[in-house]
């Protein structure tokens, strides 16, 4: 695992829902991206969110090393922020898709490698022609890694000799493998780099999906703006499972005053 950014060592990190979170604002985390090289000891950043913390109640034991040994975990949500705030925790907001555009507009430099691993080809492509200055490369890898230790370990072996000397790897799997995967890539010998758990970013920067606007994210309410453009899809994620998160939170607060 990476060392903590400079003054956030691990036991700085704010507890919420079982799960630790780096103390970092956005523009502290983009400075620790832009420090780091492709020779630095293999980290990955993870970015839960409301989904993500709901899953990891329900399967702590696969969840919770995946949080803890990130070289940061960071609060993906408002929603998740507004939460923690309601019992006296103050999380701080890095999401995970403006990280996305940050690493290619302001920390990649001409001739840095970058990693795609999963997504489509085609649009990787399209993000290459978007950014030519940087070299980017990509990883295909089947679906169902979770399932799978085999697979698992041969995609993360794949990712590795792929991206060579990469600067960054970009793990579009989906929400766990995408953790399961960064996890497995740096227990392997001679892993170097940083790896973003990115989820479905890349679609934000090729046009394949459009974010809410600035005014709609700031109130909270990007859930919504997803939800209706493509109700079949996230109907259960934001009006079935995730409410959970309230009752989930009742009780850590109870185990907690305890």
């Amino acid at each position: 695992m990476a060392a903590s950014p400079p003054g956030t060592p691990a036991d700085a990190r704010v507890e919420f829902l079982d799960c630790r979170f780096d103390p970092l604002d956005f523009e502290q985390v983009v400075a620790w991206l832009s420090a780091r090289t492709a020779a630095d000891a293999f980290g990955y950043v993870t970015t839960p969110n409301v989904d993500h913390l709901v899953r990891a109640g329900r399967e702590p034991e696969l969840f919770g090393p995946l949080y803890r040994d990130a070289a940061l975990c960071l609060c993906d949500s408002r929603i998740l922020q507004r939460v923690a705030r309601l019992y006296g925790v103050r999380l701080t907001l890095a999401p995970g898709s403006d990280l996305t555009p940050a690493l290619f507009g302001r920390v990649l430099r001409a001739g840095d490698r970058a990693c795609v691993v999963g997504a489509d080809a085609d649009a990787v492509a399209r993000l290459a022609q978007r950014f030519p200055k940087v070299e980017l490369v990509h990883c295909p890898a089947p679906m169902g890694l979770r399932h799978d230790p085999a697979a698992l370990a041969a995609t993360a072996r794949a990712a590795l000799a792929a991206g060579g000397q990469a600067r960054f790897w970009l793990l579009a799997v989906g929400s766990p493998q995408q953790e399961m995967l960064a996890r497995t890539m740096a227990a392997l010998p001679g892993a170097a780099g940083t790896a973003l758990c990115i989820g479905a970013s890349i679609d934000f920067l090729t046009g394949d999906q459009r974010r809410a606007p600035r005014l709609v994210q700031r109130a909270g309410m990007e859930w919504a703006w997803r939800l209706l453009s493509d109700p079949r899809r996230l109907a259960r994620r934001y009006l079935i499972d995730g409410p959970a998160i309230f009752p989930m939170t009742r009780r850590w607060a109870r185990r907690r005053r305890r």
